[in-house]
């Protein structure tokens, strides 16, 4: 991070988009400013998508002026009961609002607005790193307006309100979320005055909905290191009222002289294992993963890249519920791996996250966690890996890389030992795929060929049928075939008294 003068800032937006808005504010003799996320990367040499533009006076006048002068090529659209407008021009969104003042009733975060100054604009803002805003008129470009020295905060990396902090979160609640979030993405600190604010302040997250929560925590989830904003929202108080599901996981209960570990802190560690994982997963190729059966429904890599990461958050959700002392074994968690998948749909309801093929599949990654491990304890057997290959279908890198991240143990000789498991399994998996010389995911025949042959509904028959068939193929009995399968199939149905309709 470096100090820039203004000439050195007034370089940095030489751009058309920027002069042409300059002009068409010189032109109107209105004061405007580039502010908040635009500039806080621009110190911070990101990327940014988001310009925000704020006018001292209508920023829908501006936004109508400045269309006048780009043309036809400029599309924009006005929201005039928020008094603002965003403008698309050759790939490049500007999002214009007049300088206002805000005021808050205590049940709602909908403030009452009113015209402002650029000084009430950024008090109203959220923190001191997205307050700076830096002048786009002529006589001033690139001066840097920092009433706050949010400039400074960004050299200490340091995350803190413009105006008193129990304020600032009372007014709009879901800027206790913001906080952690921007500290987790940047990897920043919380001021210990702000940070005692959002504890004290805790309970007001009540009135704010949940699709406005889950969108902040899936930010945190794709963070570099999300543990860290899990660890904030423990720590505040924040977890236990979003989450209780995971706060639960929080802390270790000894009988005897003998504690488990504590899985809350464990799961996190398995997050940032999956995080780095697939760190770089939005930047592969746009196109299927494996090769997904006909009720799997085709995610993209950015959407594995966060799907992942809950199923890592999930993983060991439902322990609290199977935790059990045994005074031979001492803790034991038997089958939480099954309770956890019923707990997924529960919580994606309550947290308004996607009911779909998504939640589907963080269940599966969910229930099946424990198989590679179990089948790399016993003997690797090629039934145990082709019924894993079937239940996993196309997921099965996706669970492997999770099984992966799942080793947390500081014992080195029995995390290579756990590694070496794993790699017996892969190599296991990989000779099947070349010695059957097809894909494992699905077997030939389906349940609506088998309806369709028997002229049937759905129904038992079909399942057992669909069944047979499937641990078949798993043991070996028979090759992944489809004359084969379908020899064996009319055998099968031909010995529970079933006969294939006329053709």
């Amino acid at each position: 991070m470096i100090y820039l003068t203004d000439e050195e800032l007034a370089k940095k937006i030489d751009k058309p988009i920027f002069h042409a808005i300059s002009e068409a504010a010189d032109e109107m003799g209105l004061e405007c400013y580039v502010i908040g996320g635009y500039v806080r990367d621009l110190f911070l040499q990101r990327p940014s998508h988001d310009i925000d533009v704020v006018v001292v006076g209508s920023g829908i006048a501006l936004a109508e002026r400045l269309k006048e002068r780009l043309g036809n090529k400029a599309r924009v659209s006005f929201f005039k009961n928020f008094g603002t407008a965003q403008l698309k021009y050759k790939g490049i969104e500007v999002e214009f609002v007049g300088a206002r003042r805000e005021s808050y009733n205590r049940g709602s975060r909908k403030p009452i607005v009113e015209d402002g100054t650029l000084e009430d604009d950024q008090n109203r803002r959220d923190f001191t790193i997205n307050a700076m805003a830096l002048c786009l008129n002529a006589d001033r470009f690139g001066e840097l307006v920092d009433p706050f020295y949010g400039l400074d905060d960004l050299e200490d990396g340091i995350i803190r309100t413009p105006l008193d902090p129990e304020v600032t979160f009372s007014d709009d609640p879901l800027r206790m979320m913001r906080c952690i979030r921007f500290a987790t993405q940047l990897n920043f600190s919380i001021e210990d005055e702000t940070f005692e604010a959002i504890e004290r302040d805790v309970e007001r997250i009540k009135i704010i909905s949940g699709e406005r929560i889950i969108e902040e925590l899936n930010k945190i989830m794709l963070s570099p290191v999300p543990s860290k904003g899990f660890v904030d929202l423990e720590r505040s108080g924040l977890l236990a009222l979003i989450f209780p599901e995971l706060q639960a996981l929080t802390g270790v209960e000894v009988v005897n002289g003998r504690g488990h570990k504590d899985n809350f802190y464990h799961t996190l560690e398995v997050l940032d294992n999956v995080a780095r994982a697939t760190a770089d997963w939005d930047k592969k190729p746009d196109e299927p993963v494996g090769e997904s059966q006909p009720d799997e429904p085709h995610m993209t890599w950015g959407e594995r890249k966060l799907w992942l990461r809950w199923a890592a958050l999930l993983h060991d959700i439902g322990k609290p519920a199977s935790k059990k002392w045994d005074n031979q074994l001492g803790w034991t968690f038997h089958s939480h791996n099954f309770i956890g998948k019923k707990m997924v749909p529960g919580i994606f309801k309550r947290m308004k996250l996607p009911l779909n093929e998504k939640m589907k599949y963080v269940q599966k990654l969910v229930e099946l966690h424990m198989r590679p491990i179990n089948i790399a304890d016993d003997e690797v057997t090629d039934s145990a890996v082709r019924r894993l290959l079937f239940d996993a279908g196309q997921d099965i890198e996706d669970l492997m890389v999770l099984c992966e991240a799942d080793i947390t143990s500081k014992k080195a000789e029995k995390k290579q030992r756990f590694l070496d498991n794993y790699r017996l399994v892969r190599e296991k998996m990989d000779a099947l795929k070349e010695k059957d010389r097809i894909r494992l995911f699905q077997p030939p025949i389906d349940g609506e060929e088998i309806m369709r042959i028997f002229n049937l509904t759905p129904s038992k028959e079909v399942g057992i049928l669909k069944q047979a068939v499937k641990d078949a193929i798993i043991d070996g009995v028979i090759p992944n075939d489809y004359d084969v399968a379908l020899d064996f199939v009319l055998k099968k149905a031909e010995e529970i008294g079933l006969k294939p309709k006329e053709q």
